[in-house]
């Protein structure tokens, strides 16, 4: 059994680490984290989050000590701030741990990406290197032999899970820059409440135009530019992105149906819905899927990805790369 310990367990997504390790056969959770100054330290996790009550009634440790943690834990996952990550995650490296942080400390390997988008200068280049983007259809091998391992954001993921089979086999013309719009549930914004993400304050809007870290995420591994707008939704989770792209000349459907299913064949946890198919939340909220769909008219195709933000998008991502990296049996405590 790993011993393994969240920090920033109070989260939406804490939360569903804390129930995925809880029900991991070969994970034991030691220990449940939130930083020293929360108002949730001493709590149990069950008070915050009902659907754990009787399930998981771990108490909420503050983290006093990231020292005397990491020497009882094999494995670490952080669902906490960017710089929370960035400042312990090589502490707990530094002591064996395998860190798997959901932040966005860890996600692009260039200095100035954390100062220009995330607005702190990152201090540890050499782990910065060492990390492995964690999108687990794609990047298995490295995932596999990685002690740091950078689980990639719900925008993310709903945009590379459909554009990466049609840019990996040429069938894009990217001198037309694809277009992602997507649609994000409030639990995006975090448990925090605020005037952002009161459902009576939400109103269906895009924010972060041209400006938003997602964007130069995306484009960095996808290699190609792409224009990336993302919008708040009134409703609790799920993501929606709808992508619009050029196709190279001479690309059928045929060909677009051809990539995206043989790249997902064996993927269980991806779905290709099929032509003239369009993904909806519904169907992936509380799951662990990733639904694409797609239509192509003349030379454009249009995909739409739907997967569950705190999911497919954070926690059971993570869970996936908990399990490539061990070696466990690939839908173990997802489905």
């Amino acid at each position: 059994m790993l011993k393994t310990v969240i920090v920033g367990a109070s989260g939406y997504t804490g939360a569903e680490l804390t129930r995925m390790v809880h029900l991991h056969p070969q994970l034991e959770l030691t220990g449940l984290y939130v930083s020293e100054n929360s108002t949730d330290a001493g709590k149990p996790i069950s008070d915050l989050h009902g659907t754990l009550k009787g399930l998981i009634d771990l108490p909420l440790l503050p983290l006093s000590s990231v020292e005397s943690v990491a020497q009882t834990a094999d494995v670490v996952l952080l669902a906490t701030a960017h710089e929370v990550s960035h400042d312990i995650a090589p502490v707990f490296l530094a002591q064996g741990c395998k860190v798997f942080d959901l932040s966005g400390a860890f996600r692009v390997q260039s200095d100035s990406f954390y100062t220009t988008f995330y607005g702190f200068e990152h201090q540890y280049s050499d782990w910065l290197d060492k990390a492995v983007y964690g999108l687990a259809e794609w990047n298995h091998e490295a995932i596999a032999t990685a002690d740091l391992i950078a689980v990639p954001g719900c925008y993310p993921t709903a945009s590379q899970l459909a554009l990466k089979p049609l840019i990996d086999n040429g069938l894009l013309d990217l001198n037309q820059w694809p277009v992602i719009n997507a649609v994000s549930g409030a639990s995006g914004a975090g448990r925090k409440a605020s005037m952002t993400n009161s459902f009576c304050e939400v109103s269906l809007h895009a924010y972060g135009i041209f400006s938003h870290r997602h964007q130069p995420e995306i484009a960095t591994h996808l290699g190609c530019d792409v224009i990336f707008t993302p919008h708040l939704g009134n409703f609790k989770r799920g993501i929606l992105a709808t992508i619009t792209a050029k196709l190279a000349d001479d690309v059928t459907e045929s060909a677009v149906s051809d990539a995206l299913e043989s790249a997902y064949q064996d993927m269980p946890l991806v779905r290709p819905l099929g032509a003239g198919q369009s993904a909806k939340l519904q169907s992936v909220q509380h799951t662990g899927f990733c639904d694409i769909g797609w239509s192509v008219k003349g030379q454009h195709v249009i995909l739409t990805s739907a997967i569950d933000n705190l999911l497919k998008g954070a926690a059971s991502q993570a869970m996936q790369c908990i399990n490539i990296r061990f070696g466990f049996a690939p839908l173990t405590a997802i489905v």
